[in-house]
């Protein structure tokens, strides 16, 4: 087992504490991720995709793991291509995985949005802002939108309440900009109310940029285009947390579910 509550796995949590409760914290991680759903939707109108109809709510037999998943699609040239509002795990067992991520269409280069709460049983989150060029060669990308992010990331990187939280997949540090937030902190008021003003105001700047977002030239989109959709599969299928899941709704299942998440008939749909 590892020593630093940096490193410990998402097994290594729940083996300490496997039956706690988390109902209260899932209605209030759940509230966040809605306000900042509305907020995104106010500003880039979505519909519900088919795939995920019949996901709003689901439960295995013997209720060990339960979840929702509500997937939407835009206009996939000048809106949110695709938008995924959901959570799975067990509310009286320790383990929640929920997230709001919003991808974005190529006709801008703003980075697509990511949000995660979750309890293992102490609480989690990770919030992203998804790099679309290349941050160790495009500079100007770099200054424009995460530079000026530094100072608040600084701020709360450097409270004591919050413990960064390292991947174990190799794929998902990849992932991760300048910027991203990852952390486990104690159960307690005063921590949701911290993520909550983060995260607002990281969607209210989200979505500044989209609306002060000049349009990347028409020959450029469908490379920007394949990139999303390249690095959406991967982010999806190579989540260390789908090893989890397969403990509880096996392999074929999980397969299932990450295909509607990550939107893969959409993906297929607009080429």
């Amino acid at each position: 087992m590892s020593s630093s509550t940096q490193t410990k796995t998402i097994h290594e949590f729940l083996a300490e504490a496997p039956d706690v409760d988390s109902h209260d914290l899932w209605a209030q991680f759940w509230e966040i991720l809605s306000e900042a759903k509305d907020k995104v939707t106010a500003a880039l109108p979505v519909t519900a995709h088919p795939t995920s109809e019949g996901l709003g709510y689901w439960q295995t037999e013997d209720g060990s793991y339960e979840g929702s998943l509500n997937t939407f699609t835009g206009d996939a040239d000048n809106g949110a291509e695709w938008l995924v509002h959901s959570w799975i795990g067990n509310r009286s067992a320790s383990i929640l995985d929920m997230n709001l991520q919003v991808w974005l269409g190529p006709h801008i280069d703003v980075p697509h949005l990511i949000i995660v709460f979750g309890t293992v049983p102490q609480v989690f989150h990770y919030s992203d802002f998804v790099a679309r060029r290349d941050l160790m060669t495009d500079t100007d990308y770099l200054e424009r939108y995460y530079s000026p992010q530094n100072e608040g990331w600084l701020k709360l990187r450097g409270d004591d309440r919050f413990t960064w939280s390292v991947s174990h997949g190799t794929y998902m540090r990849a992932y991760t900009s300048p910027v991203a937030n990852s952390y486990v902190a104690d159960r307690s008021d005063d921590v949701v109310a911290a993520l909550r003003e983060d995260v607002h105001r990281r969607v209210d700047t989200w979505l500044g940029w989209v609306a002060d977002a000049q349009p990347v030239p028409a020959e450029e989109r469908a490379a920007l285009r394949e990139r999303d959709h390249t690095i959406r599969t991967n982010g999806y299928t190579l989540d260390p947390m789908n090893e989890l899941s397969k403990r509880f709704l096996g392999a074929e299942r999980v397969e299932e579910l990450v295909a509607v998440r990550a939107g893969l008939r959409q993906m297929e749909e607009t080429k």
